[in-house]
């Protein structure tokens, strides 16, 4: 099979490489559609990924094209959503159901081979039965969306007529936006570095967007807002925007050192505001509602995702669009998506 294979930051080849071989428990799936994720982009070309050469890609839905004999409850040509993380089951997180927390997890895409490629074996844990008519685009993003919406469950959610606001506008953020609303915020606050990601804030139901560098104490603290960028500038906004009691979930990985200013602190101190981690979209039972409401969500419209997605190109493309991304910063606000 075609296989996009880092070999070191920066270093990626289009290869013929062995087909995944059949194992117990497992299905082989033919990828239908693979998201490139923000965190693609410092490991393909950065920082390199947990051990290489790998097949990174983890942003997959796939239909099945072969099944291990002792897999019941699928079946072949199935299409089929992927959570990326394989939890342990034994640890003490996973044993409590926190399995975004699990201490010894494998994941596709940066611990085993993913789906920059043509094929991939996934064990039955790993597989959720999707709507066979939904486009497999959009069960590509349920990562993405499941990610925001586990994001919003740690902070406590809005009800009806709160304030929501999210930092950082990519398809985390965006959903997160649409999740707000969905949940009864009257009002959403976005903010991002790039216009045209603020064009896409105020169709997926922002009603006050503002760039970083406007003066931001004109808008409306937030009872919950999310921090979607992973930008060491965006840590402070997302803290000072948040209202009297209320909520800052941050989900964005920085790569560089955050600095929280003093007038932060004072601001989260005295204001009794709630800082919270969000880490990857896991619940019980694994993958956890986070997944299946997702999945619902989007197969009866109400989560839009079309319109995020600024490329679709072919498995071919891909060595040759990381090139660009070198010189290119306007690409890392872009949505990719690969169609093996």
């Amino acid at each position: 099979m075609r296989a996009a294979v880092l070999y070191a930051p920066g270093d990626i080849r289009l290869e013929n490489v062995p087909d995944p071989e059949p194992k117990n428990g497992h299905v082989i799936v033919k990828v239908e559609a693979v998201g490139v994720c923000g965190s693609d982009f410092p490991r393909m070309l950065i920082k390199g990924a947990h051990k290489m050469p790998l097949i990174c890609g983890h942003e997959f839905c796939g239909r099945i094209v072969s099944l291990s004999p002792d897999v019941s409850g699928f079946e072949k040509d199935e299409l089929v959503a992927i959570p990326p993380m394989l939890p342990c089951y034994e640890c003490d997180q996973c044993q409590r159901g926190q399995f975004s927390r699990c201490r010894n997890y494998d994941y596709f895409g940066s611990r085993r081979d993913g789906a920059y490629a043509e094929y991939v074996s996934v064990p039955v844990s790993n597989l959720i039965k999707a709507s066979q008519d939904l486009d497999p685009r959009a069960i590509a993003m349920t990562d993405p969306a499941s990610i925001a919406l586990h994001a919003i469950w740690k902070g406590g959610g809005v009800t009806a007529g709160d304030i929501g606001g999210v930092v950082g506008c990519g398809p985390i953020g965006l959903f997160a936006i649409q999740w707000l609303k969905l949940m009864g915020a009257s009002e959403v606050v976005a903010i991002d570095v790039s216009p045209e990601k603020l064009k896409m804030a105020r169709q997926a139901g922002a009603t006050h967007t503002a760039l970083g560098s406007d003066e931001l104490s004109e808008l409306p603290l937030c009872n919950l807002i999310v921090e979607a960028a992973g930008h060491p500038s965006s840590i402070n906004p997302a803290i000072r925007l948040a209202a009297p009691g209320g909520h800052a979930v941050f989900i964005g990985i920085p790569v560089g050192e955050v600095e929280l200013k003093n007038a932060t602190f004072q601001h989260f101190l005295r204001q009794e505001v709630s800082l919270h981690g969000a880490w990857n979209s896991f619940g019980a039972p694994f993958p956890g509602p986070q997944w299946s409401v997702t999945l619902d969500k989007l197969a009866s419209g109400a989560l839009e995702w079309e319109f995020m997605i600024s490329h679709e190109l072919p498995l071919d493309d891909l060595p040759g669009f990381f090139e660009r991304l070198k010189t290119d910063k306007s690409l890392h606000y872009s949505k990719i998506m690969f169609r093996p």
